[in-house]
């Protein structure tokens, strides 16, 4: 393989892993982001929850409301028939009174209702706040593990820009003009072997004549259908 394809190909690979970085930061980055989504929803959940234990009690004030009515009218009712006469009367009061009574006892159970519905809501309340506690505590040591990931990745990524600085200040700028252009469309698959007599960037069977210059490796081939620069791996057939 001639000197200007081995950059080519030393290029290539080098242009690759710097591109799979960010994919990498992206996806670390994704773990931490996920654990913070979850803190953000279980507040919101708490939030919702807190509202509805609000509207709960709004209801029980508003039902101790009409108990005291309730309790009003039993004590009026009670009065007033000690003052009549009337058996019709009477009756009349006592069924009012007894109307009363059930609507008073109706009040108290739904306030049961209510406050059993509240206690509940408190119970839930009490299990999203441990779970946001939980991750909370997790958060600290998660964040400590993605910025030493991240480091070690940046780390890495500085010596590989590095390698890239070296091989650019030694190569041909026609070729790498060339490479570019050709990158620009093709992305990381620039520069790809030929395995089996096919384009590995387009899968596509190379002829025997253009074939033969690509085992040569003299000079720089690219792809007749795809335009892409081949070469011949020397571990492939």
């Amino acid at each position: 393989m001639n000197k200007y394809l081995q950059q080519l190909v030393s290029l290539s690979q080098i242009d690759q892993k710097i591109d799979s970085y960010a994919p990498r930061i992206e996806s670390i980055n994704r773990n931490l982001q996920l654990k913070k989504d979850e803190i953000i929803a279980i507040d919101e959940n708490i939030e919702k929850v807190d509202n509805e234990i609000s509207e709960l009690k709004a209801q029980i004030a508003n039902t101790n409301s009409h108990i005291n009515e309730f309790n009003a009218k039993i004590k009026e009712i009670s009065k007033k028939t000690s003052a009549v006469k009337s058996e019709k009367e009477i009756k009349a009061l006592n069924l009012e009174e007894d109307l009363a009574k059930d609507q008073l006892e109706a009040a108290n159970e739904e306030i049961n209702r209510l406050e059993r519905i509240i206690d509940s809501k408190n119970e839930l309340k009490s299990e999203l706040e441990m779970k946001k506690t939980q991750i909370q505590n997790s958060l600290e040591g998660i964040s400590n593990e993605v910025a030493d990931e991240i480091k070690a990745i940046d780390d890495e990524r500085s010596k590989i820009y590095d390698q890239k600085e070296k091989l650019l200040a030694d190569m041909n700028q026609k070729i790498l003009t060339f490479y570019e252009k050709i990158r620009k469309w093709a992305k990381n698959t620039a520069v790809v072997p030929v395995r089996k007599q096919a384009c590995y960037g387009c899968f596509m069977k190379i002829n025997d004549k253009t074939y033969a210059h690509i085992i040569k490796s003299d000079d720089i081939t690219t792809c007749p259908h795809c335009g892409r620069i081949l070469y011949k791996e020397t571990t492939q057939e």
